[in-house]
């Protein structure tokens, strides 16, 4: 078994799962907050240089796994690796944030869609090498072009 570290807490305007924008076109804009715990503050140095952030953190309402369901941006079934379900065999999240601004172990940022009070595993720059003509959406597109969104 493996034991993670929780490195700090989101605060963000969700309190419910019913209230993060879910669907095909949907945007996360909310603003919120990453809290990290005074004994990581230390690993924050130098991070304001980034844009973005990936933001490794837990499904921590999330209850069980299903391998196949269908999301709310489809009328399909689709696996759970090819799908951003909390219902995962390990209830991981990965969100990629925009960085607005630290103030000590806070930081500022735009793009939350974790529930307030999600606990923080991880933080990483964001850096990609992929040029953005290069990247496929697999079934998401195939959706919106059946719901004339594409």
């Amino acid at each position: 078994m493996f034991t993670m570290t929780v490195i700090g807490y989101v605060k963000s305007p969700y309190a419910d799962t019913a209230e993060v924008p879910k669907g095909l076109g949907t945007k996360h804009e909310a603003e919120g907050v990453l809290e990290i715990l005074p004994q990581f503050d230390e690993g924050l140095t130098d991070i304001e240089g980034f844009s973005h952030l990936f933001v490794v953190w837990l499904f921590h309402r999330s209850q069980g796994f299903q391998l196949l369901g269908t999301p709310p941006s489809d009328d399909r079934p689709h696996g759970v690796f090819a799908t951003r379900s909390p219902r995962r065999p390990n209830p991981i999240g990965l969100t990629v944030v925009e960085l607005s601004r630290r103030e000590g172990s806070r930081l500022y940022v735009r793009g939350v869609d974790m529930l307030d009070g999600t606990p923080i595993l991880d933080i990483k720059p964001y850096l990609s090498s992929i040029p953005a003509e290069s990247l496929r959406r697999g079934w998401l597109e195939q959706a919106e072009i059946r719901k004339g969104r594409h």
